[in-house]
C-alpha cells in the first residue's frame, strides 16, 4: 500500500467519511503503526480539522 493511498483514507477518516473501498480499517491501522510519516500526516490533518471547526464557531 502506498502512502498516497493511505493519506486519502486518513483524510476520509478525519472527515467522518467512509474509507475508500480498496482500503480496510485494519489495513489503514497496520500501515499507520508501521509508517511514522503517515502517522504525522494524520495527526496534522486531525489538528487542521479541529482548527477549522473552531473557526466555524467564531
Amino acid at each position: 500500500m502506498h502512502c498516497s493511498e493511505v493519506r486519502t483514507a486518513i483524510s476520509a477518516r478525519v472527515d467522518g467519511e467512509e474509507l475508500p473501498p480498496d482500503i480496510s480499517a485494519e489495513e489503514l491501522d497496520a500501515h499507520l503503526r508501521a509508517c511514522a510519516d503517515c502517522r504525522g500526516w494524520g495527526e496534522r490533518a486531525r489538528r487542521l480539522r479541529v482548527l477549522a471547526a473552531a473557526l466555524d464557531l467564531a
